[in-house]
């Protein structure tokens, strides 16, 4: 099974590059979390926000590898403790499948693909930068990782 993190958005800062390309290489050879970065549609007066959002939805659709369980994060999305994202993890590992895990755009996404999705995650209450959000989801990850495997990461 392949996490599969589809990020619209190019050119992060080094830091997010450097944080998220950290804990991505913490996760298991059986088990790996690939970034597939989206570009993002220029955005300009003439093009509304849904437009923008349905051309970057068009975009993640063809990135979403076949049979993927499509997971989208937003802020409506289901909350989750550390605990519970093990669960979930465990769950789809043994599902097999692969997850696609998408971060919209400025916009956000469009409503048809959070429809579309299995699964609506939220991370936050809290609006984050989506760079700091590729981070935060490593490192989620791998911390639901090492809990199911009793690494000492996660000690709470």
């Amino acid at each position: 099974m392949k996490l599969w993190l589809l990020a619209v958005g190019q050119r992060m800062p080094r830091w997010v590059d450097e944080a998220y390309a950290d804990y991505a290489k913490r996760l298991p050879p059986e088990t790996p979390l690939l970034l597939k970065e989206i570009r993002a549609e220029a955005r300009s007066s003439s093009i509304s926000a849904e437009a923008v959002m349905e051309r970057e939805a068009q975009r993640i659709e063809a990135a979403v590898p076949v049979g993927a369980r499509l997971v989208t994060l937003d802020e409506r999305g289901q909350r989750l403790t550390t605990e519970a994202l093990a669960q979930v993890l465990q769950q789809w590992r043994q599902e097999g499948r692969d997850v696609a895990l998408v971060i919209g755009g400025a916009d956000g996404l469009a409503p048809r693909l959070k429809q579309k999705a299995d699964t609506l995650l939220r991370l936050s209450d809290l609006t984050l930068p989506h760079g700091l959000v590729r981070v935060l989801l490593a490192e989620q990850l791998y911390r639901a990782h090492s809990l199911l495997t009793g690494h000492p990461y996660h000690r709470a």
